[in-house]
């Protein structure tokens, strides 16, 4: 499910990307240039960041998913209820 969340990020971050690319001018000096040229560092950033999550989440496997329920069950088993 955070996969899609991140993928969603991702989309809408090109989207702006798309947007806002043609309109920024990074050539320019002073206050807008600096504009420009921080917006893309963000961007950058915002992409690398999910770009990160999507790789590196780790994968949810039945056997991690069985463990923790025998785990649970095992828990369960031990409590004392006075």
């Amino acid at each position: 499910m955070n996969k899609n969340r991140y993928l969603l990020c991702l989309l809408v971050c090109g989207l702006l990307l798309y947007y806002a690319v043609p309109k920024l001018n990074i050539f320019s000096e002073g206050l807008e240039g600096a504009f420009a040229l921080s917006w893309l560092a963000f961007a950058l950033i915002v992409i690398a960041g999910n770009l990160t999550a999507i790789l590196y989440s780790p994968k949810k496997t039945k056997s991690r998913l069985a463990t923790k329920s025998v785990v649970a069950e095992r828990k369960r088993a031990r409590s004392f209820y006075r």
